[in-house]
Parts: C-alpha cells; structure tokens; sequence
C-alpha cells in the first residue's frame, strides 16, 4: 500500500484520533450486530498497547445536524466496545466538541479511550455534502466557517489522525479528509488504519492483478447506480453474472418479458449498449422465482427467461442457480457485490443462499473471494459463511466506489509512505 499506515508511526505518548466506522445496529439501547466495533479493534489494540492516548470518532445513523439525538446516540457502542477491550470507555459530552471534549481528552493516561459522540450530531460534519446542492457546487462563506470551526475543534483534541473507517472512506466529511489536512498541517501524521489497509490490499489486488478466471457476480436492486460499475468490470472480468432486480432491466434490454418486475425504464437503452459491448460475458438469468403480490402472494416458479405479465420476480431459479454455479466453480478470483432476490424474505432468500455456498466453496478450493459489504456482507452472515470468504467488506457504498474507480479522497490525502 503506497499510504502510511498505523505500523509506520511511532504513537507512544501520543493522543491518537482515529475515525472508525461504528454505524451499527441498535435496538433497545444494545448493539445487536457488532461486526464493524469487532473488525476495528486490531487498530484500536495497537495505539493502546503502544502507549496512545486514543480519541475514537464515528457517526451513526442519519442524526439531522441539529445537536443530540438520544435515540443515535453512541452510547451503547461505548458500552459495547468496553466489553470487546475489558475497560470503560468515556463517552463523549453530547455536542461532539468543545472545553467538555478538550477535558476529556487531555486528561486521557496511556491506554485510555474516549468515544466522541455521534459526529453527525455537528452540523459542520457533513457540510462537505451542503456544496453539491449550491448552485456554484461550492458553500457559502457561512457553512464554510462551519465546517472549518468544526475540523479545527477534532484537531485540537490530538496530535496523530488514524483512518479506519473504510465505509466511509468515499466521503469528504470533516473528520474523514478536513481533520486529515489539519493534523498534517500541525505536523502530525495522518495515516490508514490496519482495516483500511486490508481493504485496500484486497480491492487493489483483485482489480490490478486477479488471479483468473476473474468473475463478478452484482444484484440488488437498482440498476442505475451500477452503470458505472458494469461499465468498469466489463474491461476487467472474464465473467460477470447479473442478478437481483437489476437483471431485469438487462433482460427487458434484451426483449425478455419482465412482468411486473422492478424495472429502471429510463436505462434500458444504456443497458442495451453495455449489452451489446459485452457480448458473452454477461450471464443473466434463465429462469425465476416470482410472485403476483409482494406482500401477499405465495411464490411462484417460471421456466424460461420470460416472466408472465401477472407476475414479478422476486429471486433467481434452480437453472440459474445451477449455471452461475458453474462459472463460479472455474473462478480463481471472485467480486460479489447485490443479493440475487428478496434475501430478507425466506420464500425469495434460495438464490442468494446459493451464491454464497457456491462462493465459499470456490474459496475453499483456493479461489479468492471479496464480498462487497452491504447487503452481501449481510447474505453471507446470514448463511453462516462469513468465515469461509477470503474479505468480507465493512463498506458497501466504499466498495463499491473503489471498484469503479471512483475518488477515494480520504485515502488519497493520507500521507505517503
């Protein structure tokens, strides 16, 4: 990896402020799915048996930028993050920064932990997002003011910036690239964390040099937010096998009756274009699982490619299964990013099932396989074969930006190695 990372700095002594991402479920005051506190804790080990001083930053949810939530608050990931290391985490006063912060984190000793409060509950955290929606795409003198009092107030809290938040890492938020800037204008480092790094390598390796056959395997549901991406992978894949509601904008490309499927009508011409392009590359479905109402209908078989028009499908069918099966079985590299169906849904859930066993088996037989976080992240958990894929993302919207080659400003302003 051509960045710093956390082995190349010496953080003895030092306040470490390290941007995680612990956007996890919560209900009733618990986490209830703690991979990502989990996936985090290599990084947050190190700084701590090294003799840091280590300030934890996150958001979590969606706050509305207008101060304390309790419902989003990160208290239950305080809590939960203290069992993970057996010692109490502070957690931060619940306007994010200011003399109550700088308190907490001055009077931090070697190996103590303070958790800000939910970043987003800070306005100035997410104004980098305020200048997509000005007319000149830039912020007013005003939001700029806000933006930067913010990064100002993290920088002053430390004088090391550790990224480990890969899901947010296609972001220019505060804390993901302003506070980067503003410790390396303070002369500090700014580097990636051990997560970070791990995403990186793999993503990296599977684009610039896979093993092959390389096949990538994409669904859920909307088509046009993977344009790019199919656009992408075509160059790269030998194979790419499409499923989810997402095939049946190709398939309808192709004049393939979709019923009532979900259909994205305004891409069908791009997706005859990519189609055309691809030539045999592409594997759609051959059959489907279906239904005649969402909520209340009972599943229904089709043979063959065409969808009768009473009809929508909800999942992939045997057939299908079987073929992709097939590529998936020859593959030496494996992307796999979008459930096959209406996973959530028992009924609709065999395809993705099947994937994901067909997946972990190539990987048992040596092949390397990255599931692109997100819902496949969850389809994998789900079946019980997280432990059996080679790299599990913790970042689906970051994955997938990293595979289209999108800006990944938070990585790009860390420092060079």
């Amino acid at each position: 990896m051509a960045k710093k990372t956390l082995a190349d700095i010496d953080v003895s002594g030092k306040t470490v402020l390290m941007r995680v991402d612990f956007n996890v479920p919560v209900e009733a005051g618990r986490v209830t799915n703690d991979n990502r506190i989990v996936q985090a804790l290599e990084s947050i080990r190190h700084v701590l048996a090294a003799g840091g001083r280590l300030v934890l930053m996150s958001h979590l949810g969606r706050p509305k930028g207008e101060g304390f939530e309790e419902q989003l608050s990160l208290k239950p990931v305080a809590e939960r993050l203290g069992e993970h290391l057996g010692k109490t985490v502070t957690l931060g006063p619940p306007e994010v920064v200011g003399a109550e912060a700088q308190k907490l984190a001055a009077g931090l000793g070697a190996g103590e932990v303070l958790l800000l409060e939910n970043l987003r509950f800070h306005p100035g955290e997410t104004m980098p997002d305020a200048a997509k929606k000005n007319p000149d795409h830039k912020l007013t003198p005003e939001q700029q003011a806000t933006l930067d009092e913010f990064v100002a107030a993290l920088a002053s809290l430390g004088e090391v910036y550790v990224n480990d938040a890969f899901g947010t890492c296609h972001r220019k938020h505060a804390s993901m690239y302003g506070l980067a800037r503003a410790i390396q204008a303070k002369g500090g480092p700014a580097v990636a964390g051990f997560l970070v790094e791990k995403e990186i390598k793999y993503l990296h390796e599977a684009l610039a040099s896979p093993a092959r056959p390389f096949v990538a395997i994409l669904g859920g549901a909307k088509v046009r937010d993977k344009i790019s991406l199919i656009s992408t992978l075509l160059d790269k894949v030998d194979r790419l096998l499409v499923g989810g509601a997402m095939a049946y904008t190709l398939l309808a490309a192709k004049g393939v009756a979709v019923g009532k499927s979900c259909l994205d009508a305004d891409h069908i011409e791009d997706m005859k274009r990519l189609l055309a392009r691809a030539g045999e590359k592409i594997l759609l479905p051959v059959d489907h699982v279906a239904t005649d109402d969402f909520e209340t209908g009972k599943p229904v078989g089709v043979d063959g490619t065409d969808i009768p028009e009473n009809l929508m499908g909800m999942d992939i069918g045997p057939e299908t299964v079987a073929a992709f099966g097939e590529v998936i079985s020859s593959a030496k590299t494996l992307v796999w990013n979008g459930p096959m169906g209406v996973f959530e849904k028992a009924a609709y859930a065999a395809g993705t099932k099947a994937v994901a066993e067909a997946v972990a088996q190539a990987a048992s037989a040596g092949a390397v396989s990255i599931i692109g976080g997100g819902d496949s992240a969850a389809a994998v958990e789900q079946a019980g074969l997280k432990d059996k894929m080679t790299h599990v993302s913790t970042g689906g919207g970051a994955c997938l930006a990293y595979l289209e080659g999108k800006p990944m400003p938070a990585i790009e302003v860390l420092d060079e190695k």
